[in-house]
């Protein structure tokens, strides 16, 4: 575990009285150059309760999927949620975060930031991700900010062009990291 990055969720969970999943130890940590920001967690299913691309949903195959085809190293990156609480009742379907919900996770966001010194790029997956454009630009002037579409089969199954343009944002992602 990272201490910085657990002591960040310690207090989410603290402020909110919610669940609030940790980080994958398999990926970056603190030393992400990459946040790939989603939007909420999904059901409490494995590994250990932490934002990890290795749950065993179809997002979780889908982020696996695109991740492995785009040269991002797992240690360059770190997963987290917009809304980094679990917002739904146990043992229920995901729902749609409410207003008050996303500004109070994008409020923790500059902290996030602070406790990422390597980062050089953001990618936003998704609408409820995609709010956190101006925090970050407010929080870290400069720091590139990438948006795609969400990950899940409800979104990429729409249309042959989202899954392309997650390949893309990716691809644009891997290059900043590579320095291209």
């Amino acid at each position: 575990m990272d201490p910085a990055l657990d002591a960040l969720r310690a207090r989410i969970a603290a402020a909110t009285g919610a669940f609030v999943p940790g980080f994958d130890p398999l990926d970056g940590g603190a030393a992400a150059r990459m946040l790939l920001l989603l939007e909420t967690p999904g059901p409490r299913t494995g590994p250990a309760d932490r934002v990890s691309r290795d749950k065993p949903t179809p997002t979780g195959a889908n982020l696996r999927r695109f991740l492995a085809g785009s040269g991002i190293a797992r240690a360059d990156m770190v997963l987290w949620n917009a809304v980094p609480w679990l917002i739904h009742a146990p043992g229920a379907r995901n729902r749609a975060p409410r207003a008050a919900e996303i500004r109070a996770g994008l409020g923790f966001l500059p902290a996030l930031l602070e406790a990422l010194p390597r980062l050089r790029v953001a990618v936003l997956a998704g609408r409820v991700a995609g709010l956190a454009e101006p925090v970050l630009a407010a929080a870290r002037p400069g720091l590139p900010v990438l948006r795609m579409p969400h990950p899940s089969p409800t979104i990429c199954c729409t249309s042959p062009a989202v899954p392309a343009r997650i390949r893309e944002a990716l691809a644009e992602a891997a290059a900043l990291l590579h320095g291209a």
